[in-house]
């Protein structure tokens, strides 16, 4: 796959802006390429923001989710009764509500509409994910502390009958 041209000068300024408003993600979209930048948490590794220029368009069996791991089914492969929780926001995932504390559910839980089933911490502020119907959940499919996209598949709930 070829990369798209990287305009560094672009870059710096984007990096300047990080410093200046203390950012710690910013995603910039713009002619087909994505450009998504994040820094880590001192005392995690690099403390220099990581940059990456990826096509927008991902798609088919080929595609790849973060990590190097496969995509997760599509929704068209998935039975009529299971309901998938997607993330309406950019953010870190969170599966408990403090690192000392059990997850808010696991696979096999049963749940009810609006229980939380898990956070999405975005510019600071920890935003409660919850059920869209009652069900048993099936699978989670995001680890505790990755980063997750807006529309990324969370959780399989099948719904009760």
């Amino acid at each position: 796959m070829e990369h798209p041209h990287v305009d560094l000068d672009h870059l710096r300024d984007i990096l300047t802006l990080m410093d200046q408003f203390d950012f710690d993600e910013i995603e910039v979209r713009d002619e087909g390429k994505r450009l998504h930048l994040l820094r880590r948490p001192r005392g995690q590794g690099q403390q220099n923001p990581a940059a990456v220029v990826v096509p927008t368009m991902v798609a088919g069996p080929a595609a790849v989710a973060a990590g190097g791991a496969p995509a997760a089914a599509s929704p068209d492969e998935l039975p009529a009764d299971v309901e998938v929780i997607k993330s309406p926001m950019v953010g870190t995932f969170y599966r408990a509500p403090s690192p000392d504390s059990g997850p808010f559910v696991n696979d096999g839980d049963e749940v009810k509409v609006d229980q939380v089933l898990c956070i999405i911490e975005a510019m600071k502020v920890m935003n409660e994910i919850k059920a869209e119907c009652s069900g048993t959940v099936i699978k989670g499919l995001v680890a505790n502390g990755e980063a997750v996209e807006y529309g990324e598949p969370l959780f399989h709930i099948r719904r009760e009958s």
